[in-house]
């Protein structure tokens, strides 16, 4: 089946499942790594225990921890017990052995046993009850030293580690129970169809993306949604191959994190092995995936601190190969050469501005609906204005460009391009004149009363026109000349396209131009929150990942946010600092998202507002007060130096006092001035209201 024609997924289609399967006529090459001759990697990496663990914790290969954290015993401390214990234990059985302690250590025997026992005059029986009372009391004394010399612990902490070997490659279960053998297709009937895959998984033909993608596609088919011929013929025909991404990759070009589709997990970093992490957490990977990131990711750092490389890029690298299966769409705006992947890795890349661009952006969204139209470029254009009444502003503005973008669409068919939207708004008499005629030819009496509400309201004290008229003249430039075509004869790409699993990268203007950006980042987030709410088929996962959010959050894109979780929607945005955002919506941003990230270097100013996000909690806190004993006799002073050498103290007599007060989990000062470079502390939020404490994390392992 042709993966053209009708699969192929087209920028501003509307929204409907492309017929199965969407293969390719030659089955493309897998990028990247070349695949194992023998395939034990992939299949070592698809048999690898996964268990149920912690929110946000990395599941591929994953030991669990305790939930609480042991009580250590300091090394000096652990290692003089333990070598005092055993000389104990030898002195002890050196004096019983030899007679020093007389025979009193016989009573128990001779209480116990008969006399014809003790005194026989067998050498057998002798041999057998003396020997076997010293082998008792020598195990007695035996594990005695071991439980108060610490010795199991003595062994786990500095022998374990040296002497533990690898752990061996997951054996093949049973077929029955065999991920690799398909064992769901045999049971439903076509054993042919799972012995293709499973051969093509031995023989390392077969990727994770290419498990993950057919695996999704038979769930489609378990589901009613295809036919279970056309799966059967489609992996007989190409095996490991089919079912296939309509562009026809089966990996990107390359990968720089650690990613597991079958968990749709993405590997950030290590949880530190700190006191303010919860013990479970401590040297455990983390990683987000669809169910964190459907509640929002914010992310916090200054330049050079490693929010792309180390956090925006790995999420979006995840989102691109979930979309190579079948489970993601996402669109991924950032500056030209930010190192947001390579053009080969998307299948749309709008380059605003550059004239070898092969797509164009639609200013509205590829909505016909003039309200909807005029609402969604009303938060671009002036959602970052100061208001006094938060969202009034976009209101009038949205207001203004209705009374336009209809009459003009009932006319044209269309709405208008950058430099007319521009003269009506400037209230050109010629333009203004021309749409009332038109109007007036074609009978549309309800628009020109429209229009003349917009003529009546024009120049009046707080109208909008004026506003708007600057900012689009932002747009209406040399560069952009080429750009926002409406006529239908360039390739404009829009959000609705977001129904299919698509990869969309969107590069903003160059220096020069920080304004336009401005507003074209606004605009494609107010248009991907109006359009994933209007999806008819939310099974696929709609991401925006923003590699500079400066200047784009207004009060509606924070309301839009909260509503993304029920679109199984999410959104990644990154700042340099909450500095660039209004100041009224710092704390409701924080709110909205429910995965919050502090790279090092954050500010104090905004530490606290991170501090506040996170809140306080109820800790136990211990005020100490220590005296030194001092020793008034010979025998004292010698204890007081068994002490010493076994603590590694003076004797000392405490006085304790514990109180319970409550702290900030992570104060502003402690987010400027304690976070590593290279580390970041964040807090993560799942779909179904679980969440995480904040956690510290090495972003670089």
């Amino acid at each position: 089946m042709d993966a053209g024609g009708e699969n192929e997924i087209r920028p501003g289609r509307s929204a409907r499942p492309p017929a199965f399967p969407p293969v390719p006529s030659v089955p493309p090459q897998v990028s990247g790594v070349p695949p194992r001759p023998d395939g034990a990697g992939f299949l070592a990496w698809l048999r690898a225990p996964r268990p149920e663990t912690a929110l946000g914790i990395w599941r591929l290969g994953h030991r669990p921890r305790a939930v609480t954290e042991p009580e250590l015993v300091p090394t000096q401390q652990l290692m003089v017990g333990a070598l005092l214990a055993v000389l104990c234990g030898w002195l002890a059985w050196s004096a019983l052995w030899n007679g020093y302690l007389g025979g009193w250590w016989l009573v128990p025997l001779e209480l116990l046993l008969p006399d014809s026992w003790l005194h026989s005059g067998s050498e057998a029986v002798t041999v057998i009850v003396y020997y076997g009372y010293y082998a008792v009391i020598a195990g007695g004394l035996l594990a005695a030293v071991i439980r108060m010399g610490r010795w199991p612990e003595v062994w786990r902490r500095y022998v374990t580690p040296r002497i533990a070997r690898p752990a061996p490659l997951p054996e093949a279960p049973p077929p029955a129970e065999d991920p690799a053998a398909w064992p769901q297709v045999r049971a439903a009937g076509a054993p042919d169809a799972a012995d293709r895959l499973a051969a093509d998984a031995r023989l390392g033909l077969m990727r994770d993306v290419d498990h993950v993608r057919i695996e999704r596609a038979w769930q489609s088919v378990r589901s009613g949604r295809h036919v279970f011929a056309d799966f059967t013929r489609a992996v007989l025909a190409d095996g490991a191959a089919a079912c296939a991404h309509p562009s026809g990759a089966r990996d990107l070009t390359a990968r720089s994190a650690h990613h597991d589709l079958i968990t749709s997990q993405v590997r950030l970093g290590t949880a530190a092995d700190d006191d303010r992490n919860p013990y479970r957490y401590r040297a455990a990977g983390l990683a987000v995936g669809p169910e964190l990131l459907g509640t929002s990711l914010l992310v916090v750092g200054p330049a050079g601190s490693g929010k792309t490389r180390q956090v925006v890029w790995p999420v979006a690298e995840s989102l691109c190969l979930q979309a190579l299966a079948g489970r993601a769409a996402v669109v991924v705006v950032g500056a030209a050469g930010a190192g947001l992947g390579r053009a080969e890795d998307y299948d749309v890349v709008v380059r605003i501005g550059h004239p070898d661009s092969a797509f164009d952006l639609d200013l509205y969204g590829g909505t016909h609906d003039p309200d909807e139209a005029a609402a969604v470029l009303a938060e671009a254009l002036v959602g970052d204005l100061a208001d006094p009444h938060p969202g009034s502003g976009s209101r009038r503005a949205a207001t203004v460009l209705g009374q336009l973008l209809g009459p003009f669409h009932a006319v044209h068919g269309r709405f208008p391009s950058v430099p007319e939207l521009r003269d009506l708004l400037e209230g050109s008499t010629a333009a203004l004149g021309a749409l009332r005629a038109a109007l007036a030819e074609a009978g549309e009496e309800m628009m020109l009363r429209e229009l003349d509400a917009r003529e009546r309201q024009a120049g009046a004290p707080g109208d909008a026109a004026g506003p708007l008229a600057d900012r689009i003249a932002l747009l209406d430039r040399p560069l952009f000349a080429k750009f926002f075509d409406v006529t239908g004869a360039g390739r404009p790409f829009s959000l609705r396209a977001l129904d299919h699993p698509v990869r969309v990268r969107i590069d903003l203007p160059e220096r020069g131009h920080a304004d336009a950006s401005h507003i074209l980042a606004r605009l494609v987030l107010a248009q991907f929150q109006a359009s994933v709410a209007l999806r008819a088929d939310r099974s696929v996962f709609a991401a925006l990942v923003m590699d500079d959010a400066s200047m784009t959050i207004n009060p509606e894109a924070v309301r839009g946010l909260q509503q993304l979780r029920s679109a199984n929607a999410g959104a990644v945005l990154a700042l340099r600092g909450l500095d660039g955002v209004a100041a009224p919506l710092r704390g409701p941003l924080l709110g909205a998202v429910g995965c919050r990230v502090a790279l090092s270097g954050l500010t104090p100013w905004d530490g606290k507002q991170f501090a506040e996000a996170w809140g306080k909690e109820w800790i136990e806190t211990t005020d100490t007060t220590d005296r030194q004993i001092i020793a008034e006799t010979a025998g004292g002073k010698a204890i007081h130096i068994l002490r010493r050498a076994i603590t590694g103290k003076a004797p000392q007599q405490h006085s304790v006092t514990t109180r319970k007060v409550e702290r900030e989990r992570w104060s502003a000062s402690e987010l400027a001035h304690s976070v590593p470079p290279g580390h970041a502390v964040l807090s993560l939020t799942s779909l179904s209201g679980e969440h995480t404490p904040p956690l510290l994390v090495d972003l670089r392992s």
